[in-house]
């Protein structure tokens, strides 16, 4: 979809809730209905019928078993509960030299686009959302709310994060626990990031997703890389500096050397987060930053339009 940006409105939103807004009128066209649900009712436990009363909860499940008959009894809840989180560690800022307004795309811009158009998403259903910010701590975590002040808020932390280019660490292991702690109420959570945590702990990440789940929380990982080189290690066959962009440490090498167990290693390691985060319910969703923000969305909404 092209954006095609009016001054007039771009000067009075702003460029980051202008983008959403255009980018929402792109792929929401041919959903007809929302691809996301509010949690309006939820199970809280049986009790005895009574004979007289209504049969419609009547959990049958449960009598074929017990033949005896069981009401199943609900917590109303309100609408859906969404809580954004990206990961901003200096890693997502790859390929470096991006900024919000220039062509270019990394995994941080990315991921901050997809966050915009998604909170717009959220707006027009009225549902509430947060947002969450981590690199080797958790740097922001604010409550889901549907205010068009509270928007106008996420818009400007979102915008915040293009601006500061301080080099940060990862440790999504304790900040996923902590947003988990910190997000009492049953919710839709959307996770940004390269998954590239400094621990290295493959086990422990999967344990901290899993919090998520353990509370109720709906999960969503989107799972943010550069394809062409992050993946297929595609770099000039010349010899080439890499610098990790987290600690600053170098290494000179040509890319032959390395690239067929790169290529492996990395390979496994995505089918290993894949699957497992697929055995514990959690949704995982492969991205390639070269895409740009808006296909990927279109493409997850109508899968998540199906499945309802």
């Amino acid at each position: 979809m092209a954006l095609r940006p009016n001054p007039e409105m771009q000067q009075r939103l702003g460029r980051l809730e202008f983008l959403a807004k255009q980018a929402v009128e792109g792929f929401i066209t041919g959903l007809h209905k929302s691809p996301f649900h509010g949690f309006s009712v939820e199970f809280a436990e049986h009790r005895i019928y009574n004979p007289g009363e209504s049969t419609r909860h009547i959990d049958w499940k449960l009598y074929a078993r017990s033949d005896r008959m069981f009401v199943k009894r609900y917590e109303e809840e309100t609408n859906l509960r969404c809580q954004i989180v990206i990961d901003c560690s200096s890693s997502m800022r790859y390929p470096s030299e991006v900024t919000l307004d220039g062509p270019k795309m990394n995994k941080l811009k990315y991921s901050i686009e997809s966050a915009a158009a998604l909170i717009e998403l959220f707006r027009r259903q009225r549902d509430a959302v947060g947002l969450s910010l981590f690199s080797d701590s958790l740097d922001l975590q604010t409550r889901a709310r549907s205010s068009m002040s509270h928007h106008r808020l996420l818009y400007h932390k979102l915008e915040e994060i293009m601006e500061t280019n301080d080099q940060q660490g990862t440790s999504a292991i304790s900040a996923i626990h902590q947003i988990a702690e910190a997000t009492p109420r049953r919710s839709l959570i959307i996770l940004f990031s390269d998954m590239l945590d400094k621990s290295e702990d493959l086990d422990a990440t999967i344990d901290a997703l899993n919090h998520l789940r353990h509370n109720k929380h709906e999960v969503v990982v989107f799972h943010v890389l550069d394809k062409s080189t992050e993946v297929a290690f595609d770099f000039p066959e010349r010899p080439t500096r890499f610098v990790d962009l987290e600690t600053g440490e170098e290494l000179k090498l040509h890319p032959s050397e390395v690239r067929d167990h790169y290529i492996s290693r990395m390979g496994a390691l995505r089918k290993e987060l894949s699957t497992r985060c697929g055995a514990h319910g959690i949704d995982w969703v492969d991205v390639d930053i070269a895409e740009g923000p808006v296909p990927v969305l279109a493409r997850y909404l109508i899968k998540r339009k199906k499945l309802f």
